[in-house]
């Protein structure tokens, strides 16, 4: 309960600084930056995104190698099943599984790699992305620049200043 009027408490506090302050209201300058974008289009994150291929290539393919490999064993072993002894039917039953515990590992390290990575990746890209930010804001005077919004008129969007400042600032 507390929250609440603390809530709207500060909501008419805000509401009555701006009807005394009319003259700087209409002088406010606010900036919307869609970060999203900024983390697909920028030439920062598409390199960032070329290293991350790069250097996670080679262990996809021989995860995807090895998934096939062991689909094909499996589908050996449905075909060639009703002819084998019950012992090879249990032992080439449990090298199905290794295998399968095997490939199962190494993709989730895979994954867990990638995953790791790939937020080390984004964090540098933000982290400049939000300098550029900041000095696009101070040159061009804005009094907030907001990052998520559920809607934001298209006249306050600066992402594309955002991008360019950023792709020159990385040359």
């Amino acid at each position: 309960m507390k929250a609440r009027s603390l809530k709207i408490t500060s909501a008419a506090i805000l509401l009555s600084a701006a009807a005394w302050l009319p003259v700087q209201a209409q002088s406010f300058k606010a900036g919307f930056v869609n970060t999203d974008r900024i983390l697909r289009d920028s030439n920062m994150a598409k390199s960032a995104q070329t290293r991350l291929e790069q250097e996670f290539s080679r262990r996809e393919k021989e995860i995807i190698d090895m998934g096939n490999s062991l689909q094909s064993a499996s589908d050996r072993f449905d075909r060639e099943s009703p002819t084998l002894s019950e012992s090879q039917r249990t032992q080439r039953q449990r090298q199905l599984m290794e295998q399968d515990r095997e490939f199962q590992r190494k993709r989730r390290e895979f994954q867990e790699d990638l995953g790791s990575r790939k937020t080390e990746e984004l964090a540098q890209v933000l982290e400049r992305a939000n300098a550029v930010v900041q000095q696009v804001a101070e040159r061009e005077k804005y009094d907030v620049i907001l990052q998520e919004a559920v809607y934001v008129n298209p006249a306050y969007d600066i992402t594309d200043k955002v991008i360019s400042a950023l792709n020159a600032s990385s040359r």
